[in-house]
């Protein structure tokens, strides 16, 4: 592996080559991106295909990568921006690509606005509210894991995430009528350490779950979309907004094992299934080939 940066005027990004470039076996790179996850998170699935030169990248902001455009939101139009000047300062022609939660919303942007620049998008679970027939429930479903972050920190904050993101199906009266949870019965911490600042539990990544894909756009390009989808996430929020985001392109999501994180190892959290995660990948990229 070697990490570079890609200098613009608005960013230094942080990226991983693991492979030769030009890559060495008929095939383009294969491009993973995340939101607001960074490159560390696809340490394990990278390790599954040592035959592909893989791509990772800190997103703006995120991890190794500075932000110099004065902002701390995160957009999914400017990410697209900033991964179409990755895959040019690659100079190996399009890519494939596999992109999680806020990376696919990144990557339906991407292809609707670049559509030369991806050959195959596997865009696992992306957080589309807008797509949600109870949209406007679960932005205040949304809104209540910003609220408790901001009164009580990141524990409160990450507590009430998980309980949102485990919800099985719309967002009702119900849900609203819990108590808030407590962070120490997930294992979270129930002090305040004052920072306010996480890209998940702010309202700084709002513009990520508030987008809608242009299908017009995305099923005129060439590329290759697949709207991919956890076995195990079935009717929580991840799991409705990829069902969603296949049915506004006139297709049925493909299942792949495990979970919203299937592809992580015990390293990084939540567990998922990472070589068989891997074996479905690659079944679902060599499917054209």
């Amino acid at each position: 592996m070697t990490a570079q940066i890609l200098k613009t005027p608005e960013v230094d990004l942080a990226y991983d080559v693991h492979g030769p470039l030009p890559t060495t076996d008929g095939r383009p790179p294969l491009l993973m991106i995340g939101q607001p996850m960074d490159a560390s998170g696809f340490r394990a699935l990278t390790s599954y295909f040592p035959e592909r030169t893989v791509i990772t990248y800190d997103p703006r902001g995120l991890g190794r990568s500075t932000r110099k455009d004065g902002r701390v939101d995160h957009a999914p139009r400017t990410q697209a921006a900033d991964v179409r000047a990755l895959i040019e300062a690659l100079g190996a022609g399009p890519v494939e690509m596999f992109a999680s939660s806020g990376g696919a919303v990144t990557a339906l942007a991407l292809v609707a606005a670049y559509p030369d620049g991806v050959t195959t998008l596997v865009a696992h679970e992306p957080p589309v509210i807008p797509l949600l027939p109870d949209a406007r429930a679960a932005e205040r479903a949304r809104a209540g894991v910003r609220d408790a972050y901001e009164e009580k920190g990141w524990g409160a904050g990450m507590a009430a995430f998980i309980v949102m993101t485990s919800w099985q199906g719309e967002f009702t009266d119900d849900y609203f009528a819990q108590p808030a949870p407590d962070p120490a019965a997930f294992g979270m911490p129930t002090e305040d350490d004052g920072s306010r600042d996480d890209p998940l539990l702010s309202d700084r990544s709002w513009a990520v779950s508030g987008y809608r894909p242009d299908a017009d756009a995305l099923t005129a390009a060439p590329t290759r979309v697949v709207i991919a989808v956890g076995e195990e996430s079935g009717d929580t929020f991840t799991g409705r907004t990829s069902v969603a985001t296949a049915e506004l392109l006139g297709q049925r999501v493909t299942v792949f094992p495990s979970h919203h994180g299937g592809f992580l190892d015990g390293e990084s959290g939540y567990a998922g299934q990472p070589e068989a995660f891997a074996r479905k990948l690659r079944e679902v990229l060599d499917n054209v080939h």
